[in-house]
């Protein structure tokens, strides 16, 4: 599947020691045919299984539809989850990713304050429609993607990074490139023009959390997007700067505070993705425990949601200081109330759940009073535990004196019962209950697979 161009290094920019990229890339290759382990094999089918999932579910929102509806439509061999429609890789992997993020329930890296599954899985499944791939090879791309995304995204995103930019479209992109490059084998060389390419195509900011606008979904699927282009740039011979990410003006001169490169290696203890954690509730990382928390609480107490008086959410700095979390409402859009941490947890308290249907009626007076009650406390100990762990303490305080309370030290995630009945009712609805069935069973024998691409073709609707 390899390219045969060969990129040339200008003479005068060999540089005297091994960049950050050269040997990330370095790393890369070297871990070609060292065996996944079977942890991080099971955790990568359920991170795929969660991502179908998703994009069925989300596959007729306007997002979904706007991502689809630009696609060429009979023009390559690559399926976009849920649709008849047969598109050009790029197409396939835009819409994909668009709808893995489109209920905004995707994989979390808390790390590096990313979602990587939703722009790592479209690439190598797009990929592996075009040329036939293994299910080892495929998972170990994967790994390869995941552990690129989340070890960068660690030493470049701050709460004071994520205020203004987009985790996710600057981890994003670098972490798809490796992950192709690994599919494709490429050399060392071709993976590092892939990564240095990628990272100058990262892009982001985060101004839509305040209004909860659509950038959001996009900013995913230009990252996956971009990732694979530059892969397929370097394979063909492009020349990507070996200091894309530690030199002068580099990707770390240009975005950390201290202006410095820190010596990022892969593969040096526990793999990435397993630090990825799957989300009970359709909503902001950072309201998920605040929103669970609550919903203890409600299930544990007696709580007349009238008859409240005050609500604290305690949570961490990170989570106070990204935007639209701390936001009180009013709320004019459903990403706009999914990223509020007010609104997740008067929610939890008024209806006792957290999920779609939570997201119906932004304008509900008791739920709007209930929100506007909400104080987004930092907590110094929950802080200190980030991003290893990330906690959150509700607080409620009643008209007759009481003063409930409920704490989480961490996020609890969704367990793999849950998302399988998400993945089986999601699937079923959108392909039946015969094809639903053998794409779950596909994806379990994910490993044992010689062909990936005809797991991908199951998703499409006859």
């Amino acid at each position: 599947m390899s390219d045969t161009a060969t990129a040339v290094r200008p003479p005068s920019s060999a540089p005297s020691t091994p960049t950050l990229a050269e040997r990330l890339a370095a790393a890369i290759v070297g871990q070609l045919d060292v065996g996944v382990s079977a942890a991080a094999t099971e955790k990568l089918k359920v991170c795929l299984l969660d991502f179908l999932a998703c994009a069925f579910e989300s596959r007729n929102l306007p997002w979904a539809r706007q991502a689809q509806a630009i696609a060429t439509d009979g023009a390559g061999p690559c399926s976009i989850v849920g649709t008849a429609l047969a598109v050009p890789a790029p197409d396939a992997v835009f819409a994909n990713s668009v709808a893995g993020h489109g209920l905004v329930r995707e994989d979390m890296h808390t790390g590096s304050v990313s979602h990587l599954g939703i722009v790592v899985l479209p690439v190598l499944l797009a990929l592996a429609e075009e040329n036939k791939v293994d299910g080892r090879a495929f998972i170990a791309a994967a790994v390869t993607g995941y552990e690129v995304g989340g070890r960068i995204g660690r030493a470049l995103v701050t709460p004071e990074f994520a205020r203004i930019f987009r985790p996710t479209g600057f981890c994003g992109p670098m972490a798809a490139a490796a992950a192709a490059s690994a599919l494709l084998r490429y050399d060392e060389k071709k993976t590092q023009n892939a990564i240095s390419l990628a990272t100058n195509m990262v892009a982001g900011q985060n101004q839509w959390p305040h209004t909860g606008a659509d950038e959001m979904f996009f900013e995913a699927g230009l990252a996956a997007r971009n990732g694979l282009t530059a892969a397929r740039l370097a394979g063909l011979g492009a020349y990507g700067s070996e200091k894309a990410l530690d030199g002068e003006a580099g990707l770390f001169t240009a975005y950390r505070p201290d202006k410095r490169a820190p010596d990022v290696r892969l593969f040096d203890g526990e793999a990435e993705i397993m630090s990825v954690f799957f989300k009970p509730a359709p909503v902001c990382n950072f309201a998920q425990t605040p929103s669970l928390a609550a919903l203890a609480l409600a299930n544990a107490e007696d709580i007349d949601p009238g008859e409240v008086v005050s609500i604290i959410a305690k949570v961490t700095q990170a989570a106070k200081a990204y935007p639209g979390c701390d936001y009180a409402g009013p709320f004019s859009r459903i990403l706009q109330a999914k990223m509020s941490i007010h609104y997740a947890v008067a929610s939890a308290i008024l209806g006792k759940q957290i999920d779609e249907t939570s997201y119906q009626h932004l304008d509900d007076p008791a739920l709007l009073r209930l929100a506007a009650l909400v104080t987004a406390e930092v907590d110094p100990e929950l802080t200190a535990a980030f991003p290893a762990r990330q906690g959150a303490e509700v607080v409620v305080e009643m008209k007759d004196g009481r003063r409930l309370s409920r704490r989480l030290p961490d996020v609890i995630p969704a367990d793999l019962a849950l998302i399988r009945r998400r993945f089986d009712i999601a699937a079923t609805e959108a392909i039946g209950a015969e094809k639903a069935a053998a794409l779950a069973a596909a994806v379990d024998s994910l490993d044992s697979t010689d062909d990936v691409g005809a797991l991908m073709r199951l998703t499409r609707v006859a």
